[in-house]
């Protein structure tokens, strides 16, 4: 997972060395204990791929997508507010409202040519400020329960509520070493850091029979082990089958040579190759900054260029075959509103998501915007006012179809956005 252990900020690093790593390994624990959940959808080789990206740490998302045309952002964040379109290191306009952070122009394209669309004050209707709670109730979909004993992720909920596309060998991926809990008890997922590099250790001139004796011991082991094994040989083969290193992206597509930059061109990669991969997952960590944030130069801009460059890297890779994939990105909760005494921003509620791909109603911000004057904020946060699994119910049910919304989100009513149809 990719976290960045000097944000400042005591919970996070915590989080990042020990606590959420512990809460992964608990609900990878989990995912091998309990029973799959089979569902009589028809099968799904027609669906894109859906890319996850979990923004940890709470992204600024007054600072990404600007409402510049809200007086009152300027009155309660001064120094740290992206100035209007038209000024120096002013924000790039996007409705006449909206401007995306300068750092972020590789977003403007697709943002322009319809393929992409930002939800603003959106997030989850759950009060927590806690890195901790808020990632554990928003990946297995319990708001305001932190406590809750549901074990499995609403995304893998929505893998149980689907037949599988293709064979169904690797359904899912998590491109970080640890399973995330928003894919727990996800069926044929597994954790792979690097795809390229998922093979049996050790020297290639006994590999095979090691691969033998591992077979057959597994073979006679009671589930989960002899499925889960199973699994795991037929993924080794399917992503042994892609030349990743000599991937040439198309259209001119440059990544970035960075953690994320690579994760985005293996995922392109995986999908060209149709392996009938229905989840792509990662974790991009960091994005906590309590000191010195800055706004067109410091940390958090240097990772929004990181950010929106592959993205745009992807997307012109993908020219041509949106239908191919869907994908959002979010973050656990957005940024107070005022600055605090270091030049940060400290733990707030409503924040920003963005949806790119198949059938997103693109080149639009989404939701309604409740202003940042003072007597609209949340105790001093932009207020939520959608709620994120609603967005999300619109990807899984218009965006990728026949999953079963009452079992990824059992007991919430869903409200159309208009972000995917």
């Amino acid at each position: 997972m990719a976290m960045n252990s000097r944000t400042n900020c005591p919970e996070y690093d915590r989080l990042s060395r020990r606590g959420f790593l512990g809460a992964s390994v608990a609900a990878t624990a989990a995912s091998l204990a309990l029973p799959r959940t089979a569902f009589a959808h028809a099968r799904g080789a027609s669906r894109p791929t859906l890319i996850g990206i979990f923004l940890r740490g709470a992204l600024d998302g007054l600072s990404t997508v600007v409402p510049y045309g809200d007086a009152a952002l300027y009155a309660a964040r001064g120094a740290l507010a992206v100035t209007a379109p038209g000024t120096t290191n002013g924000a790039l306009d996007l409705d006449g409202y909206f401007g995306l952070n300068p750092n972020t122009s590789g977003l403007l394209a697709p943002f322009m040519a319809g393929n992409l669309a930002f939800v603003h004050a959106v997030g989850s209707p759950d009060p927590s400020r806690s890195h901790f709670d808020a990632m554990r109730t928003m990946e297995s979909g319990t708001p305001n329960n932190p406590t809750s004993p549901e074990a499995s992720g609403w995304l893998a909920r929505h893998l149980q509520s689907v037949s599988p596309a293709g064979t169904g060998a690797l359904r899912g991926l998590a491109l970080n070493n640890l399973m995330p809990r928003v894919l727990a008890v996800a069926p044929s997922t597994l954790p792979i850091a690097d795809p390229s590099r998922f093979t049996l250790p050790g020297r290639p001139a006994s590999a095979a029979a090691r691969r033998a004796a591992l077979g057959a011991g597994y073979s006679s082991a009671i589930a989960p082990l002899a499925p889960a094994a199973a699994s795991t040989f037929g993924s080794i083969d399917r992503l042994a089958s892609i030349d990743f290193s000599g991937y040439v992206p198309a259209n001119g597509a440059t990544y970035p040579v960075s953690a994320f930059g690579t994760v985005m061109r293996n995922i392109a990669a995986m999908i060209k190759a149709d392996l009938g991969l229905e989840v792509a997952h990662y974790d991009y960590g960091g994005w906590d900054h309590h000191h010195n944030q800055g706004t067109i130069q410091g940390a958090l801009a240097d990772m929004l260029r990181d950010l929106s460059s592959a993205l745009e890297a992807f997307w012109l890779d993908m020219r041509g075959m949106e239908d191919k994939y869907l994908l959002y990105a979010k973050s656990e909760f957005g940024r107070r509103v005022a600055p605090n005494g270091n030049a940060g921003t400290d733990h707030g509620s409503g924040g920003i998501m963005l949806a790119m791909g198949h059938r997103v109603v693109g080149g639009q911000v989404h939701g309604p915007w409740p202003t940042v004057a003072p007597n609209q904020l949340d105790g001093g946060d932009l207020r939520v006012m959608t709620d994120y699994r609603d967005v999300i119910a619109e990807i899984l049910g218009a965006g990728l179809g026949g999953t079963d919304i009452s079992h990824v989100f059992a007991g919430h009513t869903t409200s159309p956005v208009g972000v995917v149809i």
